[in-house]
């Protein structure tokens, strides 16, 4: 009895280390692995950049910390108490060090932990960036496909002119103008503050639903006049659309299947080249709406000269679009098994 069971265990544990075995093996996975290794370089580059491009930034930090009326002994104090007594690469090091084990530093302006002041405003951007991503997917593909199903049609060339329009309007523009509508004459929504999900789910949609749609719509039209354009070209120029047509394959299902799949690959790549400008636009829309996310905290932190803050949120920004690239590159192997392979 004792050896049936042990040679269950023995079978088992050879069945795991074969499973383990073939997935780390696999070559979407030997893909991850590749672009993971890429990425740790790339972040530490962005890092020490952006420590070079603060540490050269005009001003004094400890004077402005200090005030303007302070003695010489006031500001070297401050100048020790904040640590900019040692050399860059001291504080570089101290700095990533910190990072690796969590300790992200204080706020040289409130004192505060960054580890702390960054969760707090971690979730605001966040919501706003992944909403404001889904409302341009929504928006963009269904048009698209309607518009590429008869180009040149009334549809098509309504959806182009109010596209190249919106595309024009700069969104801090068309933030301020959505506050005119919605929250000046209609009186629908509110033009500033965040509700948390906490208070309300309701309220909370509300509070984001201008500044999602300031950062979404423009988007949206980007990505629907490149689908668009792909879906046409593909659909005019491909073998195998007419191979498909010639079978007798309906015309909407050789849009949306046979055309959409190939032009997918293209939008994946708009995605990810977008996604940093769509953080980016953060800073200035959580700026205009009063938002307290990390665009706004960026912000305050750059003109008060509070290096530990800016420092962690353009390496957070960076991040996120590296990561985003890093999906790109993954959906890619997935959806295409020729990148996978050829990966190799």
């Amino acid at each position: 009895m004792t050896n049936t069971v042990e040679e269950t265990t023995s079978i088992r544990t050879e069945e795991r280390s074969s499973l383990l075995g073939r997935v780390a093996g696999s070559p979407l996975v030997r893909l991850i692995v590749r672009r993971v290794l890429i990425a740790i370089p790339l972040l530490f580059a962005i890092s020490v950049l952006v420590f070079a491009l603060l540490e050269a930034m005009p001003g004094d930090p400890a004077r402005q910390q200090a005030g303007m009326d302070a003695t010489e002994e006031e500001v070297e104090s401050v100048r020790k108490r904040l640590g900019l007594d040692r050399s860059p690469v001291e504080r570089y090091v101290s700095w990533l060090l910190g990072f690796l084990t969590g300790n992200l530093g204080r706020s040289t302006v409130s004192g505060q932990s960054v580890a702390v002041l960054v969760g707090e405003r971690m979730a605001v951007t966040m919501e706003l960036v992944l909403l404001a991503f889904a409302l341009s997917l929504v928006i963009a593909l269904p048009i698209a496909l309607l518009a590429a199903r008869k180009p040149g049609g009334v549809f098509d060339r309504i959806v182009m002119v109010i596209s190249m329009t919106l595309l024009a309007v700069p969104n801090y523009v068309l933030a301020l103008l959505l506050v005119l509508v919605f929250a000046v004459s209609l009186r629908t929504l509110p033009a500033i503050g965040f509700v948390p999900i906490e208070d309300g789910l309701w309220e909370n949609l509300r509070s984001v639903t201008l500044p999602v749609l300031a950062l979404g719509v423009p988007i949206s039209c980007f990505y629907a006049r490149f689908l668009r354009g792909d879906l046409v070209e593909q659909m005019n120029s491909a073998d195998y659309i007419e191979t498909a047509r010639a079978k007798g394959v309906g015309p909407w299902r050789v849009l949306w299947v046979h055309a959409f799949r190939n032009s997918s690959f293209g939008l994946l790549t708009l995605v990810g080249l977008n996604v940093g400008g769509l953080v980016g636009g953060t800073i200035i829309i959580e700026q205009i709406f009063a938002m307290p996310g990390l665009g706004m905290m960026m912000l305050q932190g750059a003109m008060s000269r509070d290096v530990a803050v800016v420092q962690i949120c353009v390496f957070i920004f960076a991040a996120v679009a590296v990561f985003a690239n890093l999906v790109v590159d993954v959906m890619y192997a997935v959806l295409d098994p020729r990148i996978r392979y050829g990966s190799r």
